[in-house]
């Protein structure tokens, strides 16, 4: 194991995350400025209103792209530690 390979395995782990977190946060951005519009029209300010469409949302971002996120994560582990043995 030479010494950039630590650095090099971070960096490409940050990559990973924000490849992987970007539709997700992507979505949650969307549904979060939807209803904190809907909220200022209507003025109605339930942290309840806030909170269940957000969860909604991330918890069927997470069912569609769970499978991927998965793949994405242990291909990266996978390949991370051949690289750490040396292989």
């Amino acid at each position: 194991m030479n010494t950039a390979l630590p650095a090099q395995l971070l960096r490409e782990g940050f990559t990973l995350l924000a490849e992987v977190g970007g539709p997700i946060f992507g979505a949650l951005l969307v549904v979060g400025i939807t209803v904190g519009v809907m909220q200022a029209a209507t003025q109605i300010n339930d942290p309840a209103m806030s909170f269940l469409p957000r969860l909604f949302a991330l918890l069927s971002v997470l069912w569609m792209l769970g499978g991927w996120v998965m793949e994405n994560f242990s291909a990266f582990f996978q390949a991370s530690v051949m690289r750490m043995a040396g292989g």
